[in-house]
């Protein structure tokens, strides 16, 4: 428990930073990268324990995109779709935003646009074109082994090969966010986790079933296409 109050301290101090300006127009976005700081702090230690028991390496590498395919569900919520229509708007470059909005006019039936394959709109050429605010369920899920096979989703066909992510930084993670959602009070935060109601959950989306319209309007908006 100390090692790990500890790799939660570092990982603050460490977490990404955007322009200090930024971050103090947008009391948010500090709050969220904060939490995402502990939920990477915690897949690292969880993978690290996982090699040394099982003797076998990470199987996911850069590029490959195989669960963005093949879950159904990939939740997240409304501070990580805070986050993620921020980031589409102000910090995706160029290339990449005409990227995801072909993808978008697909997903809502435009017509002239390319058809989506299925895949979590935001694989773009096999990469994840918001991974600096990927939801942590995306940073969580890690393979190890053998890569996933085609159409494979191996926490269903083995699931002692997926991580199982370390509880005390995943709560610490929504301990971090909760403000977002109204409950300010430290108090009543540690309450929330210690008694399993965490508001977060009840407002839990599907990154593949979401509406993303309205994202492709502002995004359209934005570049002044009417």
């Amino acid at each position: 428990m100390k090692n790990i109050r500890k790799a939660i301290k570092k990982s603050a101090r460490e977490r990404l930073r955007f322009q200090p300006e930024e971050e103090a127009r947008l009391p948010w976005l500090p709050v969220l990268l904060e939490a995402y700081s502990v939920i990477d702090a915690g897949v690292r230690h969880a993978a690290e324990d996982f090699e040394k028991r099982q003797n076998r390496r990470l199987a996911c590498k850069k590029g490959c995109g195989h669960c963005c395919r093949t879950h159904a569900d990939i939740p997240f919520y409304p501070l990580e779709l805070t986050g993620i229509y921020w980031f589409c708007m102000e910090k995706m470059g160029p290339e990449a935003r005409e990227e995801l909005k072909e993808t978008l006019r697909g997903r809502h039936g435009i017509a002239g646009a390319s058809v989506q394959d299925g895949a979590c709109v935001f694989l773009q050429v096999g990469s994840c074109s918001v991974h600096p605010v990927r939801p942590a369920a995306c940073r969580q899920f890690n393979v190890f082994g053998r890569p996933c096979g085609p159409g494979e989703d191996p926490f269903f066909t083995r699931r002692g090969d997926v991580l199982t992510p370390i509880r005390e930084y995943t709560d610490r993670a929504f301990f971090i966010m909760m403000p977002f959602y109204g409950i300010q009070d430290e108090a009543q935060r540690e309450k929330a986790l210690k008694e399993g109601a965490f508001v977060l959950h009840a407002q839990a989306m599907n990154m593949k079933k979401h509406n993303w319209a309205e994202l492709l309007k502002l995004m359209e908006q934005r570049d002044g296409i009417k």
